[in-house]
């Protein structure tokens, strides 16, 4: 796992300063604290900071051969194939890694050779002969890849954007826009940027350069299809499912350096581990953070499993109050990024790396087999629209949802005004909602005059509504899954991952993100994602020889922050002085009266807005760190 950087000038080839470079990688010194390197050509230049994973002694990069120079962040798991394939083919390799696989694999097969592997990377390459720049991202986004334009007209690109702002001709001016995003989506998502003119190169494209021609938009080269379907009974179905989870832990457990796994005692981490100490030698390294409030610790599940397959088990407690990790969290970052589960990410993250150096998590079944709380809601409210004609159900619900008394205090029960709120819309729009975090009217009321017009009806809700409609799917499941595995699982869970992950030099690997999988899970019948109220259905059904039922099948919980507790104890102050924020009176962008008045409602008890104030706090202090 690496940090990687680069220069590329695409109408003449301007020499590039190595000054420029290393301070692009410097900043970046985190990903890859075991070296650096810088190579430079004629209109060119890669930077590479360096994780030894894989042939910890050979591999340096940038890595040049001949004419066609390569800078890669990332893991091909199936390299070694790769290597016998392209022997055949003439090749004479001169390491052991897989980074070599890409310059050999660019010479054979050209952008044709990201179809053939399998990993997570973020790449580029340069072909002097043919004066081109080829950056790529994997399928489903684990690894970042930054873009700009510089006003001498040079490319930029870097894993993280404080690569690019590193550079000195690069103007920083915030995007409005972005803010709206973020204000909905807790976080700015891949299509959109705080920092205006720093594009992120979508999961599954790359972006081909050739000198002398007008910079092209990046090419879509992988998609998820919902459209077909397996055939088959629940049994068999779930023995392909578990070949390819096998499959994805295996491969994932090649390493030259010492690996394990992120253990929370869910179902997606305990199947992991349950794999992995099927397919070891060895005793599997597991770790685990748990937290002092009975309510929100897991540790006890963990143990379960950590007994059950005989782990080399760690574990530690982190305090709920753990806010001093605010400004690293948001050095790291860059952009706001307001999941406060990152603070526990990144507690987990620095206990796994005093035991090893890679980790294998539990990320994306939830995404890729429906197990998220919000799937099996959207399921029964699609089946219930399904009743009555559009019209009639947007004023009986819509009726219903505005007069019906919000109880964010009641037993769940009777908390209908959103669910009839939901009945109310057209199912995109209320999946939309449902996975933000700021709801547009309250967006509405905390915006200025001056920022809803420069917003210019951009909605950060539209880009879930237009994933949903035009999705390759058959129904809603299907339409839900897709969205998120195209705009929520990059934008907020890998995000998480990689940053929190390399902020301690640690490589994250993600075995239920294996794209077979994926696409295997997305041709289940919905009936075997969503079923009797569970999501993840299959999957856990398949697990049931492994794991307890009281792993499989308990309510979910996931890294739990305090954060309401929080702004009416140690941070009331903090929620107060936003209010009062020199730096968001600048922006113009902010009602900032209506601000404090939600700041002074949440101290009160009168509501619950610790979710928004964690915006705002996040978002004042990336807004002060950037500009």
């Amino acid at each position: 796992m690496c940090g990687i950087a680069g220069l590329f000038h695409p109408a003449t080839p301007k020499p590039v300063d190595p000054a420029r470079l290393r301070a692009m990688i410097g900043v970046q010194a985190h990903r890859g604290p075991d070296g650096q390197g810088v190579w430079t050509a004629p209109g060119v230049g890669f930077a590479h900071a360096r994780l030894s994973i894989i042939d910890v002694a050979g591999s340096p990069q940038p890595m040049v051969d001949g004419e066609v120079a390569v800078c890669f962040n990332g893991e091909i798991y199936n390299y070694r194939a790769l290597r016998d394939e392209l022997r055949e083919r003439g090749a004479v390799f001169h390491t052991d890694g897989d980074t070599e696989v890409l310059l050999h694999g660019w010479r054979h097969w050209g952008p044709a050779m990201l179809d053939r592997l399998v990993g997570m990377f973020a790449f580029a390459v340069h072909d002097a002969k043919a004066g081109t720049l080829f950056l790529a991202r994997d399928r489903l986004g684990v690894k970042p890849l930054h873009w700009a334009e510089l006003p001498d007209g040079a490319i930029a690109f870097a894993s993280e954007m404080k690569g690019i702002l590193a550079h000195p001709l690069f103007r920083r001016r915030p995007d409005i826009r972005a803010v709206e995003d973020y204000l909905a989506l807790g976080y700015v998502p891949d299509d959109a940027s705080i920092v205006a003119g720093v594009h992120k190169l979508p999961a599954g494209h790359f972006l081909l350069i050739e000198r002398g021609r007008s910079i092209p938009r990046p090419r879509q080269w992988w998609d998820v299809d919902f459209s077909e379907r397996e055939s088959g009974s629940a049994a068999t179905l779930g023995e392909g499912l578990l070949a390819h989870m096998r499959a994805g832990v295996t491969s994932r457990m090649v390493a030259d350096v010492p690996l394990g796994a992120f253990l929370s005692g869910g179902v997606d981490s305990s199947g992991v581990v349950a794999l992995m100490a099927e397919a070891s030698p060895r005793a599997v390294r597991t770790c685990t953070i748990g937290f002092e409030e009975a309510g929100h610790d897991e540790r006890g599940y963990a143990r379960t499993i950590a007994q059950r397959f005989a782990t080399d088990h760690v574990e530690r407690v982190v305090r709920a109050d753990d806010f001093a990790l605010i400004d690293t969290l948001v050095g790291q970052f860059d952009e706001p990024f307001a999941d406060a589960s990152a603070l526990a990410s990144y507690r987990l993250c620095q206990l796994a790396r005093e035991h090893v150096t890679v980790a294998l998590s539990g990320d994306g079944a939830d995404e890729a087999l429906a197990g998220y709380r919000r799937h099996v809601f959207h399921a029964g409210e699609e089946r219930v629209r399904g009743l009555l004609p559009a019209e009639l159900r947007g004023r009986l619900f819509g009726t219903l949802g505005r007069y019906y008394p919000k109880a964010d205090w009641a037993p769940r029960p009777l908390r209908a005004k959103t669910t009839l709120q939901a009945l109310g819309m057209d199912g995109a729009e209320a999946y939309a909602r449902a996975v933000g975090v700021t709801s547009p009217e309250w967006r509405a009321r905390l915006f200025s005059a001056e920022a809803r017009a420069a917003l210019g009806g951009h909605r950060a809700e539209d880009r879930y509504v237009a994933a949903m409609r035009d999705a390759p799917a058959r129904d809603a499941i299907d339409r839900a899954q897709y969205a998120d595995l195209k705009i929520w699982l990059p934008g907020d869970i890998l995000t998480k991952t990689d940053r929190t992950s390399m902020a301690v030099g640690l490589e994250a690997r993600e075995p239920l993100l294996d794209h077979r999988l994926v696409e295997y899970a997305a041709r289940l019948p919905a009936a075997m994602r969503v079923r009797g109220g569970q999501g993840k259905w299959l999957m856990k059904k398949a697990l049931e020889p492994y794991l307890p039922r009281d792993i499989l099948y308990r309510p979910k919980m996931g890294f739990v922050t305090p954060i309401s507790a929080w702004f009416r104890g140690a941070l009331a102050d903090e929620a107060a002085s936003l209010s009062q924020s020199g730096l968001l009176r600048e922006t113009g962008w902010f009602e900032l009266a209506e601000l404090g008045r939600i700041a002074a409602d949440h101290r009160a008890g009168r509501a619950d807005h610790g979710r928004t104030l964690w915006q705002m706090l996040m978002l004042e202090r990336s807004l002060k760190r950037l500009f």
